[in-house]
């Protein structure tokens, strides 16, 4: 009997031995990390963004004399509304009018000697056709003359025409309706010199242009109705409604913008051509984006990737990102709607790491 005994406490102690053995093994096995999970799904993706823009006039010239002379009249100064065609300024060059009378003269006097040889040569024409009165050579040279002093009178014609047409340009007209922005003349003044400053600076303003560089990762996006609103500096209280009309069509390599122009009607001449704008403008995805929350996406310095969960392991996607909308973020890689993602990600989260979604 007592034999049996000291076998059972054998067998017990044994077997104490292999529970504790057990429990120590499990404290040895890794635990396994939860992470919270999402399920990445499609949405509309919109940013709305402030940009800075250039309010230009619509029309811009600066107005010069084309001959020389003195200044004569003046009947506008800055700020003056004109209209196309509207005398500006008189431009006094009495040897414009003194050359216009003599060519005046010059065609009279060609008028008469064209018509005397052609009375001439009808004359000799008629008696030539009589038989030995007057030379074949003699009617061929009054032919001649007669040509030749037609010639000449068209000649003094097209002079005095062209002299006529200098004398039109003592009178400096609008060539477009618009405001006179600058005035660089007094009356008595000379004017024609190339290097001088312009006579007037006339602007077209009732629409005026707005420029805006808009960054190149928004230029393949469509913009919310094609408008945007701006503000300026001398009425920051107010929005004015700027339609889009026309692209660059070029990136610029410094800026790594595209300027689009806009146009502001502004028929009160409430806005100033020159003025700097703030523009408000609304840009929106053509079709569907994969958007993430910003936390799901690491960003280190040599790449820029979120943590996709499949088959109970962690594994790295590599990611370009469009545009932050603060919370969210637009994506594009190799994924799609339906992959389940690791919310807060980070790079001690390493690719191929057993972890339990949440």
């Amino acid at each position: 009997m007592k034999k049996i005994g000291n076998i059972a406490w054998i067998v017990l102690l044994a077997a104490c031995g292999q529970k504790e053995e057990a429990a120590a093994g499990k404290k040895d096995l890794p635990a396994t990390d939860s992470v919270k999970v999402f399920v990445l799904a499609t949405d509309s993706a919109q940013k709305s963004i402030s940009l800075p823009g250039e309010l230009l006039p619509y029309e811009q010239v600066q107005i010069r004399a084309k001959i020389p002379g003195y200044i004569k009249k003046l009947n506008v100064d800055i700020g003056s509304v004109v209209r196309k065609g509207q005398v500006l300024a008189l431009i006094d060059a009495p040897e414009i009018n003194t050359r216009v009378q003599e060519l005046n003269e010059k065609v009279k006097a060609a008028r008469s000697r064209s018509r005397s040889s052609q009375d001439y040569y009808d004359r000799i024409g008629i008696a030539s056709k009589a038989a030995g009165v007057i030379a074949p050579s003699e009617l061929q040279q009054v032919k001649n003359q007669a040509m030749a002093d037609s010639a000449e009178y068209n000649a003094a014609l097209l002079a005095m025409t062209s002299n006529r047409q200098i004398g039109n340009y003592l009178a400096i007209t609008a060539p477009y309706n618009g405001i006179i922005s600058k005035r660089n003349v007094e009356i008595g003044s000379f004017a024609g010199n190339a290097a001088d400053k312009p006579l007037f600076e006339l602007e077209s303003n009732t629409i005026l242009r707005l420029r805006v560089p808009v960054p190149e990762i928004y230029t393949g996006a469509l913009l919310n109705g094609n408008t945007g609103d701006l503000t300026t500096r001398s009425y920051p209280d107010k929005k004015f409604k700027a339609k889009l009309v026309r692209k660059a069509g070029s990136i610029d390599n410094e800026t790594r913008s595209e300027v689009w122009e806009f146009e502001v009607p502004n028929e009160n001449r409430q806005l100033k051509a020159g003025s700097y704008a703030d523009v408000k403008l609304r840009f929106l995805r053509q079709g569907q984006s994969l958007v993430v929350p910003v936390a799901a996406v690491v960003t280190t310095l040599e790449r820029k990737f979120v943590i996709k969960f499949a088959g109970a392991t962690t594994q790295w996607v590599d990611v370009r990102t469009g545009f932050n909308m603060g919370d969210k973020v637009e994506i594009f890689g190799e994924l799609k709607a339906g992959d389940t993602l690791v919310l807060k990600a980070n790079e001690e989260l390493k690719a191929g790491t057993k972890v339990i979604a949440k």
